[in-house]
Order: structure tokens, then C-alpha cells, then sequence
């Protein structure tokens, strides 16, 4: 029994392994970046409160750190970050800029969950945001949580529904001196939002199933190619035997 070696299945078969193999090792790093994550969220969650003012703060330095700072929020300014739903349902997450008490500096701040309205979605109703001087905790993070976005980005500006956005991009439109960081609010305040933040680090077990999915997928075709070269090569046998047959 031989095998029978063909150029077309050949290539289709390394093309499906390469991919197999890389999309197997970027859901493998995926996993490790997020034990990361895991671990450096557990040491920073140890290490106490760390008042923020207006001194620039390292974002590396304060990254999932619990923060608390002082002072008012601009109302002029809220965003919307659309396709965020909270226990099934759709909504926003609502972001606004806070003045830090004493300076013209900025804090973006995630201040929470808000369901859509289903007939009128883009129809927002003015958030409710305290007035005057107020002090505001939650958890450091980069930038808002990213979504997949289809087709050309909404222009940032108030009140406008977005799918992403960074901190440098509010500073460049908004003109405002920002801190290089966001905020998750988790202090309590009376304004009907939902402040359940998703944790970064979920999903690694995820990853790992799909690792072995795609390793699995790679292994499988690399068979099937071996074990349909030896019976195409066992059919082009018999068949020749038949016709030996036929003609003796």
C-alpha cells in the first residue's frame, strides 16, 4: 500500500494547519495576556485607595488601582457607548469628563449602565448628574472596553452614541487636559445607573477551549489528507488489478 501524493489537497491541507496552528497560538496568548491581567489585578486590588489630582498620573502605574478623586462633572459632555448589554438586556455605558477639583484637568469617567429604549434607542434622555462639587471612587483603567465595530466611526462630540472610544481621542476633539486614564465609577450616587463592570480577566478558560479547537482542526485535516492519499492510491490499485484481470 502506497500513498498517493497530490499537489491541490497538499496545498488546501498546510493552508488549513497554518491557519489552524495560529489562530490555536493567538487564543493561547490571549489566555496568557489575561492570567496576567488576573494577576496583576489581584496585587493592585491589595494595595490601598490612591487619592487623584491634578498632577499627570503613569497609566501603567495606576492601571486597576481603586482611585478616588474630587470634583464636578461637565454635563455638557456625556457619551454613549453603544452595544453594552447588562444581564441580557441592551444599553449604554454612559461616559462624562470630570473636572479634578483645583486645576483644568480631566478625568473620563464611566458612570454607568443605562437600558435602551427599544422604539426610540437614540432618543437619551438628559443624564442625571449631580451638581456643584462631588467625590467619585472606582477602579483605573486605560480605555472603555472595546467592541467589534462595523462600518465608519460616529464622530465624537456631546451626547453622541459611539461603539469605541480612547482618551486621546476625547482629548483631541473635546480640547479638554485629560489624566491617561479612565475611571469605572463604583461609588453610589443617585442618578438609576447600573454599575456592574465586566471583569477583563473572564474568559480565559474560553480561550483555552478554543486553542484546542483550532489545534484540533489542524490535526484533523493533516489526517485526512494522509489517510485519503493511502485509499485514493488502494482505489487506482484495485482498479488496475480489475483491469489486469479483465484483460487476461
Amino acid at each position: 500500500m502506497g500513498f498517493r501524493f497530490r499537489w491541490v489537497p497538499f496545498i488546501a491541507t498546510i493552508a488549513v494547519v497554518a491557519i489552524g496552528i495560529a489562530l490555536g497560538n493567538w487564543q493561547g496568548r490571549r489566555a496568557d495576556e489575561k492570567r496576567a491581567i488576573a494577576a496583576r489585578m489581584q496585587e493592585r486590588k491589595a494595595a490601598p485607595l490612591l487619592v487623584v489630582g491634578a498632577e499627570p498620573a503613569n497609566v501603567d502605574e495606576i492601571e486597576y488601582r481603586h482611585v478616588r478623586m474630587r470634583g464636578e462633572f461637565d454635563s455638557n459632555w456625556p457619551l454613549y457607548l453603544d452595544n453594552r448589554p447588562q444581564g441580557g438586556k441592551p444599553g449604554f455605558y454612559l461616559l462624562m469628563p470630570f473636572k479634578l477639583a483645583g486645576s483644568n484637568r480631566h478625568v473620563l469617567i464611566e458612570r454607568g449602565w443605562l437600558p435602551v429604549n427599544p422604539g426610540r434607542r437614540t432618543e437619551l434622555p438628559p443624564p442625571v448628574t449631580p451638581a456643584g462639587q462631588t467625590e467619585v471612587e472606582g477602579i483605573a483603567v486605560r480605555n472603555p472596553g472595546r467592541v467589534f465595530q462595523l462600518g465608519q466611526a460616529a464622530a465624537i462630540r456631546p451626547g453622541a452614541i459611539l461603539q469605541n472610544v480612547t482618551v486621546g481621542e476625547f482629548a483631541a476633539t473635546s480640547g479638554f487636559e485629560m489624566q491617561s486614564f479612565v475611571v469605572e465609577q463604583s461609588s453610589a450616587l443617585q442618578d438609576g445607573l447600573v454599575r456592574d463592570w465586566p471583569v477583563p480577566s473572564a474568559g480565559i478558560e474560553k480561550h483555552l477551549g478554543y486553542r484546542f479547537q483550532w489545534y484540533g482542526l489542524a490535526a484533523t485535516a493533516f489526517v485526512f489528507f494522509v489517510v485519503t492519499g493511502f485509499r485514493r492510491n488502494e482505489r487506482r490499485n484495485e482498479q488496475g488489478n480489475k483491469r489486469g484481470n479483465e484483460q487476461a
